[in-house]
């Protein structure tokens, strides 16, 4: 393990561990971070949430957002650093991920206003063909401030797993536009500009096949006021840097994305762009973590020498930083395989439906090493670790909430064991990466229990994804090779 890496922050570990080169951009960004963002950052999670103004003195309902001192310089750095306007103009995604992992290392919150930003500008820019595409695509990918701002709205009361149960907003045709009504329960980036909602349309059939995705902007084009309303903001215990809220639409203005049969596709598109982002940021927090962990233990003094040369503390340290590699090189690997496939259209090919695998693996498994290097990070501090006025409860608290983000892991447990079911994958996995080398048995014990019922593979879903997981994750740290299916 290198401790150099460990304290030269998210551009160290990006140079070295994953072979990426920097531009003097993502090292003036991280410099900005050190000077200034970090302590804003601060300021605002001891804030907490937001305020939700919704009336103005004349009574009008204007639900309004008030943030605190600072936030929007915080948002707008990294736009202005071109973590929308990169992927829009030249579709550089490698530099766009580079932004959100230097985002991430100091505040995972913040990297999720620029996450559902990118990725409602893809189905827009990959399926919508209105009358104010370019009006809507320029919205969301401006280079100078006000920056407009996307978000990604389905979950409903019910939750977000089950879609086609849990999407009662619906939609009807009236007078050349679209009218929605029901309710979102978590709306993260509350307040943006331009949404992209789950909706069923009238006459839809049931499930997941009934559900098509909408344009919902702010403002109304028709009439005065506002297009959707804000009920409430959620007082959260972490990501407290982008505010979330329940929203209501009430005939609220709707422009549907494509072919309404297909909605179901582009959401899940849609929230396979938002995985991979949470992917890179969690395990760029959970370096942080580890730094932390490193930076007390080279003041902590115990037993006649600092805990930072104590044997049993560089045991662990390297353990959690070596697992974290792993991650790291399996999220980075995951980017990669977007950046070959992201223009897919369904019906898709197979290797559309790997990367979704990835997908899948990289999100549940780089959460649950980031939050255990959150937790070692805790316990290393030990009691000043529940103390807020130090660093550890708050990597504790962000990394809780992202482990859900995009799906719990149950969700992707399930959805990544139905891949492999469906497609013939196991080839392709056994040609792309040399899994016998780091477990000799997992490609057949996978292959075993795919031949089970369902209800008798159900145990060991979790330990052969997750040691599929590592494996590859091992395999492309170890070989710095991140091999993409031609």
């Amino acid at each position: 393990m290198r401790e150099d890496i460990l304290l030269g922050g998210p551009s160290a570990f990006l140079a070295e561990e994953l072979g990426l080169q920097l531009s003097e951009r993502l090292v003036a960004y991280q410099a900005w971070w050190e000077t200034e963002g970090a302590s804003i950052s601060a300021a605002i999670d001891r804030l907490g949430t937001p305020h939700l103004r919704q009336f103005s003195p004349t009574g009008e309902r204007v639900d309004e957002i008030l943030y605190p001192p600072n936030y929007t310089y915080l948002l707008d750095a990294g736009y202005s650093a071109g973590v929308l306007y990169e992927v829009a103009e030249r579709h550089d995604w490698r530099f766009s991920f580079m932004l959100g992992f230097i985002t991430s290392y100091y505040d995972p919150g913040v990297y999720c206003p620029y996450t559902v930003t990118f990725s409602a500008w893809v189905p827009i820019y990959k399926y919508y063909s209105g009358a104010r595409r370019e009006e809507f695509l320029n919205l969301l990918t401006r280079r100078e401030p006000p920056f407009g701002q996307g978000a990604t709205w389905m979950t409903e009361i019910g939750g977000g797993s089950d879609l086609g149960a849990n999407v009662q907003t619906h939609a009807r045709f009236s007078n050349g536009m679209w009218l929605l009504n029901g309710e979102k329960y978590f709306a993260s980036n509350v307040g943006a500009d331009l949404s992209v909602v789950a909706a069923r349309p009238e006459g839809a059939p049931t499930g997941v096949k009934g559900v098509a995705l909408f344009i919902v902007p702010r403002e109304r084009l028709h009439g005065i006021g506002r297009n959707y309303l804000i009920r409430r903001l959620k007082d959260k215990i972490g990501t407290r840097s982008v505010p979330t809220g329940e929203v209501e639409l009430r005939e609220a203005e709707g422009y549907l994305i494509g072919d309404a049969r297909q909605g179901i596709y582009y959401i899940m598109e849609v929230l396979n762009f938002s995985r991979v982002a949470n992917s890179i940021g969690v395990v760029a927090h959970g370096l942080h973590a580890l730094s932390q962990a490193y930076r007390f233990a080279q003041q902590r003094r115990l037993f006649g020498r600092f805990l930072v040369e104590q044997p049993l503390f560089r045991h662990e340290l390297a353990q959690q930083y070596e697992r974290l590699r792993w991650a790291g090189a399996l999220a980075w690997l995951t980017e990669q395989w977007l950046e070959t496939v992201w223009l897919e259209k369904p019906p898709y090919s197979e290797k559309y439906a790997l990367f979704r695998l990835l997908t899948h693996l990289a999100k549940f498994w780089t959460a649950k090493v980031a939050l255990q290097a959150a937790q070692w990070n805790f316990e290393i501090w030990a009691g000043l670790g529940t103390l807020r006025e130090f660093p550890p409860e708050r990597f504790v608290r962000e990394l809780l909430v992202t482990d859900i983000w995009e799906g719990t892991r149950h969700r992707h447990l399930l959805d990544g064991w139905e891949v492999l079911r469906r497609y013939p994958l196991l080839s392709h996995i056994s040609a792309l990466w040399e899994i016998q080398a780091v477990d000799s048995s997992l490609l057949t014990d996978i292959e075993k229990a795919l031949s089970l019922p369902e209800e008798e593979a159900i145990s060991l879903i979790e330990p052969l994804l997750t040691r599929l997981a590592q494996a590859i994750g091992m395999i492309t740290a170890e070989k710095r090779s991140y091999a993409v299916l031609a």
